[in-house]
């Protein structure tokens, strides 16, 4: 896969995901269900039906805090922009565009935050050999 296509659809995975909680929902919805109408006529409703349902359950890992809930819608669009995008990649500059309209400044992208948790214990995984790490 082109490195190209990958870094754009992580682009665009983040930033959807991030505008779904936003006054700007309406402006990412419209779009990103155009540019699938553009690309990929047949499957337009099937995407706006999973816009809405998408946002709903942002709005709803936000109230509550659920930051792996996001980390997995993030990946799920980012997997359809993706696969879009290799079998349309005409759609490049147009995602392009678009994501330069609703996040002018990129930062919407860069707002990926990564969570861990220390349990005591760790696994190192080293040139194929699993080494088990316990803490004392």
């Amino acid at each position: 896969m082109d490195a190209e296509v990958a870094s754009l659809a992580q682009s665009a995975g983040t930033t959807l995901v991030t505008l779904m909680a936003t006054d700007t929902w309406h402006r990412v919805r419209d779009g990103i269900t155009q540019l699938w109408r553009r690309a990929q006529p047949e499957r337009a409703e099937t995407v706006a039906a999973e816009l809405e349902a998408g946002r709903e359950d942002v709005l709803a890992a936000v109230a509550a805090d659920d930051q792996e809930t996001l980390d997995e819608l993030r990946l799920q669009w980012q997997g359809l922009v993706r696969r879009l995008l290799v079998a349309r990649p005409t759609a490049v500059e147009e995602l392009r565009a678009l994501l330069d309209q609703l996040d002018p400044d990129g930062s919407t992208a860069r707002r990926i935050s990564q969570h861990a948790t220390a349990s005591g214990q760790a696994r190192v995984y080293q040139a194929g050999r699993d080494q088990h790490i316990a803490e004392r």
